[in-house]
């Protein structure tokens, strides 16, 4: 039963013989009766065994336990780490999002998000971009994903991603790689060289040391390669890579000093990407080309370049270190050529099976007799 004292409703009840009594702390009677009906279940899911699930944790107190998590699944990724706690604390920047609890974050809260997103400056003074803010739409996205998996919440809701993304897919045509090359200084000039022919990423052309460079041939090959050793990906570990000859003697030019870095600074320190940044923005305007080119358009170039010409889907992914197939087959592109040939190929094929047949003169069929082989 419910009964008023003082300003308040209260409930008093028994279970199980013995007398249960609250206060509902509400002045509403009928609030005050879901109260008692509300500690009934309670109590009757705990005598079952039932276990109360905690109060969900909001999102900067679930934030340390989804980078643990990150940090392991992707322990052979350093970058894919930074990447997640780069993004996580740009999302936690929004106060209104990070204190609330994982089951109050819905598609209204995420869309009021959004639009706070777009609507901010970065520190360049330019508002953030679709590109930036699906970054960190996907990053809660996989946080809300594990806590659903984990029992924290009971289902992660749907994040659509902004639309206007604009995907940095700049190729370089063969002018203007000439043109660009005619103007690029040192070390860009030749960091250019092997992005183009040798489609490395510009972490790996500015880590690559002498003693994985190979300006001979194997035994049983035709062209030097480079032993690429990249830890960003599991998949993309340590790879070979074949020299053009443009960029075989570019590497031979490069002075006699054949250990330590390649790229390096006149100290032997490594070179920083902000600074070939730098370079390459300058020759870019210069030469008025998109704010689409960036360094890495070079090694787009490159997978673009040699998928082009007919080279699979798997062979680009060993060649470029792709950690997937998927990633490679933006790559390829069959032409009304290429795929006319592969028809060609497939009647080709069968024409010389049957030119094959018709030089092979027919065996006679032999019957048994008798107990002798007569030829009919």
């Amino acid at each position: 039963m419910i009964y008023r004292r003082s300003a308040t409703w209260w409930y008093e009840f028994e279970f199980n013989g013995r007398r249960v009594r609250g206060s509902a702390h509400t002045r509403n009677k009928e609030i005050a009766r879901q109260i008692e009906a509300a500690h009934k279940i309670r109590l009757a899911k705990g005598e079952a065994g039932i276990a109360e699930r905690p109060p969900a944790p909001t999102l900067k107190e679930f934030a340390p336990r989804f980078m643990q998590a990150i940090r392991t699944l992707c322990a052979s990724k350093p970058a894919t780490i930074r990447f997640y706690a780069s993004k996580l604390t740009a999302v936690l920047g929004q106060e209104s999002l990070a204190n609330l609890r994982l089951d109050q974050i819905d598609e209204q809260a995420i869309d009021a998000y959004k639009m706070a997103r777009t609507s901010q400056l970065s520190w360049r003074r330019r508002f953030y971009s679709p590109a930036s803010v699906n970054r960190e739409l996907a990053t809660l996205r996989r946080l809300l994903r594990l806590a659903c998996d984990w029992k924290v919440i009971d289902r992660a809701p749907r994040i659509h991603l902004l639309r206007g993304e604009h995907g940095r897919e700049f190729v370089l045509s063969r002018e203007q790689e000439k043109l660009y090359l005619a103007m690029a200084p040192q070390p860009l000039h030749d960091i250019a060289i092997l992005l183009l022919d040798a489609g490395l990423r510009i972490s790996e052309a500015l880590s690559l040391d002498w003693a994985n460079v190979r300006l001979t041939p194997a035994p049983g090959a035709s062209l030097g390669y480079l032993t690429i050793r990249w830890e960003h990906s599991k998949n993309a570990k340590t790879r070979q890579v074949s020299l053009t000859e443009r960029a075989a003697k570019m590497l031979a030019a490069r002075g006699p000093a054949r250990s330590g870095l390649v790229f390096s600074r006149n100290d032997g320190a490594p070179l920083a990407q902000t600074y070939l940044n730098e370079q390459h923005n300058a020759i870019r305007k210069a030469l008025k080309f998109p704010r689409e080119f960036v360094p890495h358009s070079l090694r787009h170039t490159f997978g673009t370049r040699i998928g082009e010409r007919g080279a699979d889907a798997f062979t680009i992914m060993k060649i470029m270190g792709h950690s997937t197939v998927t990633v490679s087959q933006r790559y390829v592109h069959p032409t009304p050529e290429t795929m006319e040939r592969a028809i060609r190929g497939l009647e080709d094929a069968g024409a010389e099976f049957e030119d094959r047949a018709a030089r092979v003169p027919p065996k006679s069929p032999t019957v048994k007799k008798r107990g002798r082989t007569d030829i009919q």
